[in-house]
């Protein structure tokens, strides 16, 4: 345990995609801010609330809200959603979360396919509490879920090192386009604590290739990726899916910058395609038509993250008014405001 904990304290001070080192933690969202989020988003029993698609809970969002609570500083939350996590979620034997829990049906889990962002998000908010908080128990369960994911979706095909988006439905063998990946769920940051959490050269294989096959993930007129895109030959959008730069997309260029990729290059094509006038949107990949506007401030502060990290641009004032509606776009807003806040206060 010691030698894992030296691991991981070496991979997030080496990384500090968006916290403090975890030695001597320093809060990098502020306390009102994050009493606004919970106030919003987070029931008495830990779950953390997807008020814009049916009040359902997901892996995703509980690896979210397990972040930011550690972003905050905030040992008690940070628990009261893990426990949700754990009793309600990790029911799969393969020790990989269940994605989806809704409040509107009983039993609250029918579809016991996991997400492999969540996964990786919760593990990875695991390690990074364990680490700061000496928690032998979260870097223990951390440590299960990385050796998990590594056995179950991080797979070779074609030469290259994917994320599968879960253990079930994304192979050659189960679908004729197949394998099918979805590039939103790399997670940069991440990628170096699961190496810590469960060693492998596969991992930093796993975020190069991310990132070169994002570059060739230039569909339509407006060149963007496809939120599901077909690894069978040349990437192409995956059959059986709108072919739509679609929500999940808008997050990619955040993660990014927060897992240290700052090619400029590739932000640049990246913001200038997923916007309309500025502003983020979703897009029909085949007439490169905007389907979705998002004047948000958690959406369009992934354009002024990317901003701030390619000239310098400062955040406008309403990136830093922090007034929770929506679950999604609130998450991304505070993910960007944390790690402007440590990466570069001078955006501020």
């Amino acid at each position: 345990m010691r030698r894992l904990r030296a691991l991981l304290l070496a991979a997030s001070v080496a990384l500090a995609p968006a916290g403090a080192p975890a030695v001597a933690q320093q809060a990098m969202i502020n306390a009102g801010a994050w009493s606004a989020y919970k106030a919003k988003f987070l029931d008495a029993s830990g779950r953390i609330v997807d008020n814009g698609n049916g009040n359902i809970s997901h892996s995703e969002g509980q690896g979210y809200g397990m972040l930011l609570a550690y972003l905050a500083a905030s040992p008690a939350d940070f628990e009261q959603i893990w426990y949700f996590t754990r009793t309600e979620l990790l029911l799969r034997d393969d020790g990989l979360a269940v994605w989806k829990w809704d409040p509107n049906v009983k039993p609250h889990v029918t579809d016991t396919n996991n997400a492999s962002d969540g996964d990786m998000l919760i593990a990875y908010a695991l390690a990074l509490a364990g680490t700061a908080w000496k928690r032998e128990d979260y870097i223990l369960a951390a440590s299960r879920m990385a050796q998990a994911l590594l056995a179950e979706t991080v797979v070779r095909s074609a030469g290259r090192t994917l994320l599968l988006p879960g253990s079930e439905g994304f192979t050659g063998s189960d679908r004729d386009d197949g394998p099918v990946v979805n590039p939103s769920y790399w997670i940069y940051e991440a990628i170096p604590v699961m190496a810590a959490l469960a060693p492998s050269d596969a991992w930093k294989q796993l975020s190069e290739d991310g990132v070169a096959l994002l570059k060739t993930m230039q569909f339509g007129p407006r060149k963007l990726p496809a939120e599901w895109v077909s690894l069978r030959g040349q990437p192409q959008p995956a059959q059986g899916f709108d072919a739509e730069f679609a929500y999940n997309a808008i997050r990619i260029p955040l993660y990014l910058v927060r897992g240290g990729v700052t090619d400029k290059a590739l932000l640049t094509h990246l913001r200038e395609g997923m916007s309309k006038d500025g502003v983020p949107a979703t897009f029909d990949l085949t007439t490169g038509r905007p389907k979705a506007v998002l004047p948000d401030p958690g959406y369009r502060i992934v354009n002024d993250v990317v901003a701030c990290v390619i000239d310098g641009t400062k955040l406008p004032g309403s990136a830093l008014q922090f007034a929770p509606a929506l679950y999604y776009p609130s998450t991304l807003q505070l993910l960007g405001l944390a790690y402007i806040g440590e990466k570069h206060p001078e955006c501020l």
